[in-house]
């Protein structure tokens, strides 16, 4: 019996696979996508109400490749009869809980999403030029093999929990990815600690701030950079999230790639001015006719480990500027330490020794997001994890994951199916051209 090849498997669904998955949908290209979660849910632990998406609304899963798809966020909203509404909102940005429905509106309509299926395992079948991926089905406990000329991995991040804040009881020191998991019981705590400086530490913070519920409860943030900066939403900034940037970045060598990441910090970790107006805001009413405000922000504050200390815990930490050590106490602990790229453990065994490296964490990509092997594939691998490296900045923004599976997909059909939109930046980032006329 003839096995069915598909031409794409993709590997987790979430929001850049599912945009692939929507992409493909509309062209004669087969896919199929497998996660091992029961349903589409876009960071759960992070759909705080009253929260905004930091990148505009049009960077949906299919915008920017082709607005007429049916899996825009324009045509959601006119299925939900949201339309007149969202025209009175005016505004660029949309709810985070909207967005996260939006998500789960298209994965319903899309076929070949396959969800309580954990891939176990990815064989190279390199004489017939295939990937066979092997599934386990939660539901039944059974194991599947699949085919496709290609496989795209979008195995996303998992949360990173920094040396010496590991193994403490999860409704005390928590990361943000569970934070609406245990939100009850952290506003009804006393003490409350953020550790962290980014966007989700400060949404947290001030989610916190604005609905505590009780008088005494005392909220701190412990951040390490130098202070609370915003991040840089200048129209020049922003031409650093275009294809023409991608390029430049991507053709620079490793190491003058990492030295450019360090110069875009305020547009890779600043936080949103909005969230940032907002918790000064709250922080002047909370203090009119001289009353305490119970808040302590830190800036410059490195926290290096944690200790259990009887009903608290002791934060252990040091002023990197001062030199100076000191120990901070607090009931509860919210770790807004970030994220590391997940790699499963079958990627590992398998592709380890048969892939590029160029470093021991980044491996080679290329800028149409392959994995370079030693031998040559035309079964080719892609990958939208781990991709900093490679690509840059914008390999964690939304607006660019529409590009990224254009070019997938085109390299997939051999032509252009999708228009890659080139010169949307006013500015040149590489004198190559220049320099050869």
């Amino acid at each position: 019996m003839s096995k069915q090849v598909y031409d794409v498997i993709g590997i987790g669904i979430g929001p850049y696979n599912l945009g692939l998955a929507a992409l493909l949908d509309q062209t004669e290209l087969n896919g199929a996508f497998f996660d091992e979660t029961p349903e589409f849910n876009w960071h759960p632990g992070m759909l705080i109400e009253k929260m905004d998406l930091q990148t505009p609304f049009m960077a949906d899963l299919a915008t920017f490749a082709d607005p007429k798809s049916p899996y825009t966020f324009m045509n959601y909203l006119y299925e939900h009869n949201r339309m007149i509404p969202f025209f009175f909102y005016q505004q660029f940005k949309i709810p985070r809980q909207e967005y996260n429905h939006y998500l789960q509106w298209a994965a319903d309509q899309i076929d070949g999403l396959y969800f309580n299926h954990r891939v176990v395992d990815v064989i190279d079948h390199e004489n017939e030029e295939l990937y066979e991926v092997v599934t386990d089905n939660l539901k039944t406990n059974e194991k599947q093999s699949h085919w496709a000329k290609h496989v795209v991995m979008g195995t996303g991040s998992e949360p990173l929990i920094l040396d010496g804040m590991e193994g403490f009881p999860e409704d005390d020191v928590i990361h943000t990815s569970r934070y609406m998991e245990e939100r009850e019981q952290l506003l009804d705590a006393r003490h409350v600690t953020v550790v962290g400086s980014g966007q989700s530490a400060l949404e947290i913070f001030l989610d916190l701030l604005e609905e505590q519920r009780r008088n005494d409860m005392h909220l701190t943030l412990l951040s390490r950079t130098g202070g609370l900066f915003q991040l840089d939403q200048a129209k020049f900034a922003q031409e650093f999230f275009t294809p023409e940037y991608v390029d430049y970045y991507h053709s620079l060598s490793f190491e003058h790639r990492q030295k450019n990441l360090e110069t875009l910090g305020a547009l890779r970790k600043g936080i949103d001015p909005d969230t940032l107006t907002r918790l000064y805001k709250n922080l002047y009413h909370k203090t009119a006719g001289g009353k305490p405000s119970r808040v302590t922000i830190n800036p410059m504050t490195e926290v290096n480990s944690i200790e259990k200390n009887e009903n608290d815990y002791l934060l252990h930490c040091q002023q990197w500027q001062e030199e100076m050590n000191y120990t901070y106490k607090t009931e509860k602990v919210i770790l807004a330490t970030g994220y590391k790229p997940n790699i499963p453990d079958w990627f590992m065994d398998r592709f380890k020794e048969k892939i590029i490296w160029e470093e021991e964490k980044s491996y080679k990509v290329t800028r149409d997001y392959e994995l370079v092997f030693q031998e040559p594939h035309n079964h080719r691998f892609f990958t939208l994890t781990n991709l900093v490296s490679s690509h840059g900045a914008g390999a964690t923004n939304l607006g660019l994951s529409v590009h990224r599976n254009v070019h997938i997909i085109n390299t997939v059909a051999g032509k252009e199916i999708y228009k890659n939109h080139e010169q949307a930046a006013f500015q040149t980032f590489s004198m190559q051209d220049y320099s050869q006329q």
